[in-house]
């Protein structure tokens, strides 16, 4: 029996690894010899070191490790740790930043690379090792059930991988052949089931993952998913992992479908049963807003509240830009769409634009910025375009003249259309950006800026990115860099930005530790804290009431958050 480690280093501890625990069940299913799996999680924020050695402790005969633009960077070094330690153990690269960087990665250390899906192809893989080993000189593993790299293995392992759907394999010196593909937007069986006792256990209360299909119906030119169609999995099936998922640990559950609606009768069929269910969970979809129609929107305002979140993607609002991306959209009907789920008050939208398409230039995703942010979505992510290796639009680079970092992520460094100092100005305004709006934070003392001083949105974050940077800044200190800033606004009256900010604060962190500059020593908080006590019927603690600068008393209710936007809930007393 050979001992297979299955390496997944996720960005954040919160998430968890779907494509390990696939694997693990793939060769369950799938391999023909047997075969002792271990799945090893770490985060890019361990050191490599600590890695490789929990990898080295089990002693694997093969090492496969998934691959992606956040992990990329780590894993030279971890796999030349692990080749020093296991110098006959093969290594295995799958993922998307092996798949399409092959070449790369087979240069600096990794025996082979999967490139496609691999809960097939990689016990094919396996077996044709063990096979190859089995018939080789045992001696030269020291009773290692696989053999140490071998041009011969690999070519038998290529054979046996000649019929296996979207799987390729490709080693140093091994002529590769096409892969044939599976049939695309069709009903097909389901993945294996990664939803094992040993993924549950390993969960432990963090972000879950599931498929319900793979490959997205649309080819935009920055994204590596679209091309191949769509492969849809049994809706029973589907339910049947979602119910098992929303009675785990788990408080969020992922859907991975690319373009999660683009199937509205399945999607509906779907939402349905995810609001049915007694469960705490929240589940997260990627959709297309412009994709939704009516009895879909109205099946979600019946959500319970929180029950939802929702990520869509609109990009830009720069035609030319869009259509240098290959990107198809409906604008107007998204926007209503987005509208009219913000306006249901119990799902939580994510919005998304691309900063660095060709053509669009700094203004010009200015004026889009202004136009999304006005939709009133959550969030609104102000993300940078990234060249994937085997996106359209890394092929096109150079003919745009589009530059990029060398390194992962590939992120967007300049154009005809944004120089470095553009890039600068949206990195500012993003900083901003995302430590207040996206976070939750000073939403009311945003909202009143905004329409006291006229300003735009994105003019707005610029200042702030400009006046305030956060880098680790502490929260009440950067709350008072926050006022300064925006009560330094024409229009902006001081006192009632002062008051916003108190009820902000109060809705963030329940009042404790309110920063001096916003507290107030008013005699009358006795009468607020004796009121909001009647009403909540239990003792209120001195930190969570106050008086306003208008004379208005406020307490915050610290047992109860809005489950949509995660802010504590106010209570007002006339006094």
């Amino acid at each position: 029996m050979s001992k297979v480690a299955l390496l997944a280093i996720n960005a954040k501890h919160a998430h968890s690894s779907l494509a390990a625990w696939v694997l693990a069940a793939g060769i369950a299913r799938y391999a023909r010899l047997p075969h002792d799996v271990r799945v090893v999680e770490a985060t890019i924020n361990q050191p490599c070191e600590d890695i490789a050695d929990r990898v080295a402790a089990l002693m694997p005969d093969a090492v496969g490790i998934s691959t992606y633009i956040w992990n990329a960077r780590m894993l030279q070094e971890i796999m030349l740790r692990l080749r020093e330690r296991l110098p006959t153990a093969l290594f295995v690269l799958g993922g998307p930043e092996a798949s399409h960087n092959a070449v790369y990665w087979l240069e600096r250390g990794a025996d082979c690379v999967l490139c496609g899906e691999g809960e097939q192809g990689l016990p094919a893989l396996l077996d044709a090792a063990t096979k190859h080993a089995r018939a080789s000189d045992a001696q030269t593993r020291h009773g290692n059930a696989m053999a140490p790299r071998h041009a011969a293995m690999l070519e038998e392992a290529a054979n046996a991988l000649h019929d296996v759907p979207n799987c390729e394999l490709r080693a140093p010196g091994l002529r590769t052949r096409p892969a044939p593909p599976a049939h695309s937007r069709e009903v097909s069986e389901s993945p294996v089931d990664p939803y094992c006792k040993a993924y549950f256990d390993a969960l432990n209360g963090r972000i879950a993952y599931i498929e319900t299909s793979r490959g997205c119906p649309f080819r935009c030119a920055y994204c590596l998913s679209g091309g191949s169609g769509v492969r849809f999995f049994p809706v029973a099936d589907a339910k049947e992992r979602i119910r098992r998922l929303a009675g785990s640990t788990a408080g969020t559950v992922k859907f991975v479908d690319r373009t999660f609606n683009c199937d509205r009768d399945r999607a509906y069929e779907l939402f349905e049963y995810v609001i049915g269910l007694d469960t705490p969970c929240r589940f997260h979809f990627e959709v297309a807003a412009d994709l939704f129609d009516g009895p879909t929107l109205a099946l979600l305002g019946t959500a319970a509240p929180g029950r939802i979140q929702l990520e869509t993607g609109l990009q830009s609002y720069h035609g030319p830009a869009l259509q240098a991306s290959s990107r198809q959209s409906d604008l107007e009907k998204a926007e209503r769409s987005i509208r009219a789920l913000v306006g249901g008050r119990n799902i939580k939208i994510h919005v998304g634009l691309i900063a660095g398409l060709p053509y669009e230039t700094l203004d010009e995703f200015r004026i889009g910025f202004d136009r999304a942010y006005a939709l009133g979505a959550h969030t609104l992510q102000l993300g940078f375009l990234k060249l994937l290796h085997g996106s359209a639009l890394r092929e096109k680079a150079d003919a745009l003249e589009l530059r990029y970092d060398a390194e992962p992520p590939y992120e967007i460094a300049g154009s005809p259309w944004l120089g470095a100092d553009d890039l600068q100005t949206l990195k500012t305004a993003e900083n901003a950006l995302q430590h207040t709006y996206n976070k939750g934070r000073f939403l009311s003392s945003l909202e009143y800026a905004l329409s006291a001083s006229g300003m735009g949105s994105f003019s707005l974050f610029l200042m702030l990115g400009e006046s305030a940077p956060n880098r680790g800044t502490p929260l009440d200190a950067y709350a008072e860099q926050v006022f300064a800033c925006l009560a330094g606004l024409r229009g902006v009256d001081r006192d009632v930005l002062a008051d916003r900010m108190v009820c902000d604060w109060l809705g963030m962190v329940k009042g404790k530790n309110m920063p001096p500059f916003l507290k107030n020593q008013d005699s009358r908080r006795r009468r607020v804290a004796k009121t909001a006590e009647e009403r909540l019927g239990r003792v209120v603690g001195r930190q969570e009431t106050t008086v306003l600068l208008a004379g208005m008393g406020v307490y915050v209710d610290s047992a109860s958050r809005d489950p949509v936007t995660n802010l504590y809930r106010l209570g007002f007393v006339d006094l």
